[in-house]
């Protein structure tokens, strides 16, 4: 830890919050809180010198800066309100980092909400998944002040690769939804293109090679499927429900400004269903699994 480390708080202790903060309790003095308690001590528990918040007031109180990282925007303003809550601890010249997967409009209005309390705000949402946070190398999108922005980044820095500010608050909020609807977007058309060539009697492998050598790759055919697909390993490492959101997030900021979106629309109906059949534990990969059995093909090699 650094000699004079920042005083930091972390709420959301999920699949990509909890080696975020790790990263952060080796260069931060930390103190965490989770809805699920238990789940707080074990981590304090596996990482020294780690504080436990008994509540959102205590974790605001204790330090200069928190971090949320929670499912959605409506958990964040949820934890901020009530005699508890995040707000009634948070100290004016503070500032919250909001790392969650966030919708632009609520994010705003948290910035209202705390500047009246002369708190700052940057929604900061990562992308880069559980295995980039534990080597600190997420990119991180944040929208802000350029003030609030530059405290961000060395607020950010353990667990980021690169940091972009990407203008006012809400930025980065869309720059994330839009991202993750393409993500979306690839893993479907990638899924109907790869089952396809399967059917023709074409190798998964090959196709892989290919398209990675062409203008059709991608992330998911660069990383994930020669990964987790071609392998059949298939970890779980992000919701299907938490992607649908994100989609979600990405057609309604279209619809708000005025854009026709009939590709991300059309993901969005995909993936409601997908999330309708497939549960709440889905993972984001399993489209393909679904395309695989449709067709009558397994995609390894």
């Amino acid at each position: 830890m650094h000699s004079n480390p920042l005083r930091v708080g972390f709420a959301g202790l999920g699949a990509i919050g909890t080696p975020m903060a790790a990263r952060c309790a080796a260069a931060h003095q930390l103190t965490v809180w989770n809805r699920t308690t238990r789940t707080a001590a074990a981590f304090a528990e596996a990482n020294a010198g780690v504080a436990v918040a008994p509540s959102p007031c205590a974790l605001g109180d204790s330090c200069d800066a928190v971090i949320t990282c929670l499912p959605t925007s409506a958990d964040v303003e949820a934890i901020l309100g009530g005699p508890e809550g995040l707000l009634q601890g948070l100290r004016p010249g503070s500032i919250v980092v909001d790392c969650t997967s966030g919708d632009p409009a609520t994010s705003r209005r948290i910035a209202e909400m705390l500047a009246a309390v002369e708190v700052g705000f940057v929604d900061a949402p990562v992308s880069g998944g559980p295995p980039l946070a534990a080597t600190g190398e997420l990119t991180v999108m944040c929208g802000g002040t350029e003030a609030d922005v530059a405290r961000a980044r060395g607020i950010v820095a353990p667990f980021a690769g690169r940091v972009v500010h990407l203008g006012p608050v809400g930025s980065g909020h869309a720059m994330k939804a839009v991202n993750n609807g393409l993500l979306a977007v690839h893993i479907l058309a990638l899924a109907e293109g790869m089952v396809t060539l399967a059917r023709a009697g074409v190798a998964p492998r090959a196709v892989v090679e290919v398209l990675n050598a062409s203008s059709g790759r991608s992330f998911v055919s660069e990383a994930l499927v020669p990964e987790r697909v071609l392998t059949g390993l298939w970890p779980r490492l992000f919701r299907l429900a938490l992607l649908e959101k994100d989609i979600g997030i990405a057609h309604e900021l279209a619809g708000e400004l005025g854009v026709s979106d009939p590709v991300l629309a059309h993901a969005r109906e995909q993936f409601r269903t997908l999330r309708a059949e497939l549960g709440e534990s889905a993972d984001y990969l399993d489209p393909i699994r679904v395309a695989e059995r449709a067709a009558g093909v397994e995609l390894r090699g």
